[in-house]
């Protein structure tokens, strides 16, 4: 199963959350037909995966600014030690 184009490239984080909200009620209602609720199934999955995909992303760029000892400021990745 591979994700497909367009859920890799035109889902925001925010709508990617929005569609698996969608795709969550459609499924929890249960009256779509086996094929079409497989369907939404592989469709979530891609959209959980862009997500996490995404999240990580985010706290990779994430900075924090620390004090260092002589009161300047440095950089330091997100989760980093202070200095």
């Amino acid at each position: 199963m591979s994700e497909s184009n367009e859920t890799k490239n035109n889902h925001s984080f925010e709508s990617a959350i929005t569609r698996l909200e969608e795709i969550v009620r459609a499924l929890e209602v249960g009256q779509a037909p086996l094929d079409t609720s497989l369907a939404l199934f592989e469709e979530g999955i891609s959209l959980v995966k862009l997500c996490n995909r995404r999240l990580d992303e985010a706290e990779q760029k994430i900075k924090i600014l620390q004090g260092a000892d002589d009161g300047s400021m440095i950089e330091a990745d997100f989760g980093g030690t202070r200095a």
